[in-house]
């Protein structure tokens, strides 16, 4: 696994203009465990949402078009990479060398259970090729432990990596949820408060100019929505990924415990 991901983030963050660097950072969220299911937010995150939606401007173009934009780029990258090793992830060939080591002891215990009963029918060179057959397995699988050795060091290592991909994982999908959240809470205050009185307004005042500012925050209103659909099915990647983030995970654990096992009770 070629990403070390260093910049892991342990909180999730709300910003209004995702790709300014040094934007300020808001309140950091209380740091819990994240769990996998939108309607489960604290009262912090809540507040946060509320506070948050408060900001949002709808008819500011470039902020609606931004509107979570850097999580989203943020979890495509991060889910790219996560696919990436479960596609490069081969363990074909560890399995391989697992059979080759059985294979090679279970060919020399044939061969020298020949050799004991052909020992005494007094050929003088048995002895000797059976050292031989002996030496030659014992290097065969000192090679083979050696490759397996090294395999199970790196499938530890991307175990333990594989626990924070899962992590950072976790903290993009509470950090969609905290968009997606604010989003529907400023629609719904939109919806309820807003729009109704500039449509009540219009049909008081009849005025062209009422009636258009009217429509344009409806169709303002369902622009938004759409964004934070879009935001959506950018969280069903992270739904998505997490089980396969732990697929390779426990793919890697057995692997290792095969070779362990292998090394420690076969050879």
């Amino acid at each position: 696994m070629s990403n070390d991901l260093n910049d892991l983030e342990t909180t999730p963050t709300l910003t209004l203009n995702p790709f300014e660097d040094s934007a300020p950072k808001p309140a950091e969220v209380k740091k819990e465990e994240p769990v996998m299911d939108e309607s489960v937010l604290s009262e912090e995150e809540k507040r946060m949402a509320e506070q948050f939606a408060k900001q949002i401007d709808l008819t500011n173009s470039s902020m609606i078009l931004q509107y979570g934009a850097g999580t989203q780029k943020k979890m495509a990258d991060f889910s790219e990479t996560a696919l990436e090793n479960v596609r490069t992830k081969d363990l074909g060939e560890v399995g391989t060398l697992l059979g080759n080591v059985v294979q090679e002891l279970k060919d020399f215990d044939e061969e020298e259970s020949k050799g004991i009963f052909g020992f005494f029918k007094k050929n003088a060179n048995k002895l000797t090729a059976m050292k031989a057959k002996y030496d030659k397995a014992e290097a065969n699988i000192s090679k083979i432990c050696k490759t397996l050795e090294g395999y199970q060091v790196q499938l530890m290592k991307d175990a333990a990596l594989l626990d924070k991909m899962y992590q950072q994982n976790l903290e993009y999908y509470k950090e969609l949820n905290l968009y997606i959240a604010a989003g529907k809470k400023k629609i719904e205050d939109v919806r309820t408060k807003e729009l109704p009185e500039m449509i009540k307004k219009a049909e008081t005042s009849g005025f062209p100019e009422d009636i258009q500012a009217a429509k344009d925050l409806e169709s303002l209103c369902v622009r938004f929505e759409k964004k934070v659909h879009d935001l959506e099915l950018t969280r069903m990647i992270a739904v998505q990924t997490a089980p396969q983030i732990r697929l390779v995970q426990n793919n890697d654990t057995l692997m290792v415990e095969k070779i362990q096992s292998t090394i420690v009770n076969t050879v």
